[in-house]
């Protein structure tokens, strides 16, 4: 319908971007001006990466871009926080603090930076040119399925969509597939189980016993796996009804074996974003032992700083990195020794104790929620499991280990095989009747979703913040 209307491929790519810029300029009109200028400034950028054939004076070109948008991205996530740690430095020499406006955070900031980052590092790597058309990076930038939360697209894998793609009608409902899908992990499953944890993280130190500090890490665990791969889901859906094809963010985190096979099935986008752009820039694995580590520690504190200016978000990523050289060390052999299931366990405490740590408010609520984790609070205060555990909860719970699982396509896989033992005629029977079921489950989530994000003010997207 939509090429009958804007046939030609400018014109849908035009269309994309003015609705784009309404869907970022409804949450956050004040920047919109802001981040256009940066994608301008982009544009021009790339071209002059693209056009400079000295190595050396490439080189500075691509450097001076490189800084304009860390400057930025570090300007409005981090100037509250450095200014916030620098005044607590002075206070006890009796220095006098600083004081400055509090720096509103832009949404989306830090997927817009890595996009326009992969913009100029692309064209400089030769992987893609630099656009003809600042359409087309405004469009790669401010596209809106992923503007807000990722995935985190490449510059060099999304150009030539741009240039040149087709909406199939296989393509547009294999799109609305995923996005029902995605939208069903994120308001039947994400939002159940987020009532509990925002109620005990809540709560006094005194008043949290060691069932709920469990309760509430266990739920978080849930809750930030169904939250943020159902928008990615959404994301990738949408982006397939236009046509687009957008790299998988998650690939079942929690059937990982250890933790360095749990990152490369967690946020996808991001983790190879930092390998390609930073860790192997660094060096990667090519260099002395000693220097590979640092290499991981550093991408994994970056990676935490990453996603908020706050020391608990540093610590988190000081903590996966510590796992992961401890694992390239020699623990991973160990591992790899024991059986599956006691890998499996040991996975999913290190996962669910980094969770508590992202999660927590402060070092001291980290501090706190472990003293509870461990059952050392013996405070009478504490209050009834039973008041957080409801059937609700506990329902969507096992739901949510149950799909956190490939249970979906292995039946899909059972059924498949059953079929193709059959004759041929029963077998186009069975296939009408599993597109008909099929149809029928997509439109009852579709609904039931709908129903609960009508009737439920509680819609908290977590990577939104980030």
């Amino acid at each position: 319908m939509l090429g009958l209307i804007l046939p030609r491929l400018w014109m849908r790519n035009l269309w994309l971007l003015v609705f784009s810029l309404i869907f970022y300029a409804w949450g956050e009109v004040a920047f919109i001006f802001l981040m256009l200028a940066s994608t301008v400034l982009n544009y021009f950028l790339g071209i002059w990466v693209d056009r400079e054939a000295e190595p050396a004076r490439r080189k500075w070109a691509v450097t001076i871009a490189i800084i304009l948008n860390i400057g930025t991205l570090g300007f409005f996530k981090y100037a509250n926080f450095f200014v916030d740690n620098l005044n607590t430095l002075l206070a006890p020499l009796g220095l006098t603090p600083f004081h400055i406006d509090r720096v509103r955070l832009p949404i989306g900031i830090s997927f817009f930076t890595f996009h326009a980052l992969s913009y100029v590092i692309d064209v400089y790597r030769r992987k893609w040119t630099s656009a003809k058309n600042p359409v087309d990076v405004a469009l790669y930038i401010f596209f809106f399925p992923q503007l807000i939360a990722g995935p985190i697209l490449r510059w060099s894998a999304i150009a030539p969509q741009i240039a040149s793609r087709i909406v199939t009608r296989a393509g547009f409902a294999d799109g609305i597939r995923r996005f029902v899908g995605g939208l069903a992990k994120k308001m039947i499953i994400a939002n159940a189980v987020a009532v509990p944890v925002d109620a005990i993280f809540a709560l006094p130190a005194e008043q949290c016993s060691a069932p709920l500090a469990w309760l509430a890490v266990a739920c978080y665990t849930l809750q930030i796996y169904f939250d943020f791969s159902g928008y990615s889901d959404m994301a990738v859906g949408l982006g397939k009804m236009f046509g687009f094809q957008f790299l998988e963010n998650f690939n079942f985190p929690y059937i990982a074996q250890s933790v360095t096979d749990f990152w490369r099935r967690w946020h996808i986008s991001l983790s190879s974003w930092f390998r390609d752009y930073l860790y192997i820039p660094l060096g990667g694995n090519r260099v002395s032992a000693a220097r590979n580590y640092f290499n991981l520690f550093t991408v994994f504190f970056l990676c935490g700083l990453w996603h908020g200016a706050n020391w608990t978000f540093a610590l988190w990523g000081i903590y996966n990195g510590l796992f992961l050289v401890v694992e390239r060390i020699g623990l991973g052999k160990l591992i790899d020794r024991l059986p599956r299931p006691l890998r499996h366990v040991y996975l999913v405490f290190v996962v669910m104790i980094g969770w508590l740590i992202f999660r927590a408010d402060s070092i001291a609520h980290i501090q706190s929620m472990l003293v509870n984790l461990a059952g050392l609070n013996h405070s009478a205060a504490t209050q009834p499991l039973a008041r957080y555990l409801s059937k609700q909860v506990l329902v969507t719970m096992i739901a949510g280990v149950l799909f956190s699982m490939p249970l979906w396509s292995a039946f899909k896989a059972l059924l498949a095989r059953a079929r193709a033992k059959l004759p041929e005629k029963p077998q186009g029977v069975l296939i009408q009747v599993g597109a008909y079921a099929e149809l029928l489950l997509i439109v009852l989530l579709l609904v039931v979703s709908s129903a609960w994000m009508a009737g439920n003010t509680y819609n908290p997207f977590i990577y939104y913040r980030f």
